[in-house]
């Protein structure tokens, strides 16, 4: 185990997923854990984040820092996503490394996988096809992400892993009515239609298509957990040039069940249409976790109890969202 006193430092503590593992690690009773704003530390900065390193000492760090996006924004802003993704997570890993720091952890994402996958995606799925073309270049990013940790570990011996979470949802989500995803959008949709009355709702596409969603807590605590991992046994699961590990449920739902979980968590009374004419995307997108689960870990948040919670979290800090 981790001394509760490692000095930990945790990259994007301000967005969904770094906020997560931030509750989890004090939670757990860490006492050391060191967070710095986007004005107190540019991590586009390359000279900025190796001064930042060297100076703090920092032993474990959890990259979850990242410029994130919805289609449109992936559509509108490719070469911001790119970018800075790839600034961020060259300058902290090569930072990381030239401070000494042997621990680390790369979170990416499933749109690492090809548009075509079989399905569950594998983790040997990895380039194996071309991508999803909306958010190719986020996409490329975050592979990078994964080439830079496997490179260092090759090259100099570290123990920089990697894990690929599945769609995530929860408290610190991002609920704007244009730029959110799938989850938040229908929360906030479902409970202004509720709050103004409105009779009638209507759901893009068919329903039929099937995701998978993974309550944000369970995620930062996967991402904790194989962290934590004792290196040989991380070593024995995974291969030197495919190290990263999938963190999902294995579990997925149609969006008609989603619609239908999320109109009851909110408490809407009024009807849901379908609207067929409108596009589906890919007819399924499931994470296969038997690497994970061989590794110890499984979900514990059912998803009618994540929305139950993300949906709290919302009425809760909605003035955050007007407009």
């Amino acid at each position: 185990m981790v001394a509760l006193n490692t000095k930990i430092f945790v990259a994007g503590h301000r967005g969904m997923v770094g906020s997560a593992i931030v509750r989890q690690l004090k939670t757990s009773g860490h006492t050391n854990i060191i967070t710095r704003t986007r004005t107190e530390l540019d991590l586009t900065n390359q000279q900025a984040v190796l001064e930042f390193f060297l100076t703090e000492k920092i032993e474990q760090v959890y990259l979850a820092a990242a410029k994130v996006g919805g289609i449109v924004a992936n559509n509108t802003y490719p070469a911001d996503f790119i970018y800075e993704n790839l600034m961020i997570q060259c300058n902290i890993i090569h930072s990381a490394h030239l401070a000494n720091i042997q621990q680390l952890l790369f979170l990416g994402s499933s749109c690492i996988y090809p548009k075509l996958a079989d399905q569950p995606m594998k983790e040997t799925a990895l380039l194996t096809g071309t991508l999803e073309e909306t958010n190719e270049p986020y996409a490329i990013a975050k592979i990078a992400g994964i080439k830079l940790c496997e490179s260092y570990n090759r090259q100099y011996g570290r123990d920089y892993r990697s894990v690929m979470p599945t769609n995530l949802y929860g408290a610190h989500d991002n609920f704007h009515p244009e730029n959110s995803h799938v989850v938040p959008a229908l929360i906030r949709r479902f409970h202004e239609a509720k709050i103004n009355g409105v009779k009638e709702v209507v759901a893009w596409g068919s329903g039929k298509p099937m995701r998978e969603f993974l309550y944000v807590d369970d995620m930062a605590d996967a991402s904790i957990h194989v962290m934590n991992l004792d290196k040989s046994t991380y070593d024995e699961n995974t291969e030197s040039m495919l190290s990263h590990i999938n963190i999902g449920t294995g579990v997925d739902c149609t969006i008609k069940e989603l619609v239908e979980t999320v109109v009851k968590v909110v408490g809407f009374t009024g009807n849901v249409k379908f609207d067929s004419t409108k596009p589906d995307g890919a007819p399924r997108k499931l994470m296969n976790v038997d690497r994970l689960k061989s590794l110890g870990w499984e979900y514990t948040v059912p998803l009618e109890n994540g929305l139950a919670k993300a949906y709290e979290w919302f009425l809760n800090n909605q003035d955050k969202f007007r407009g």
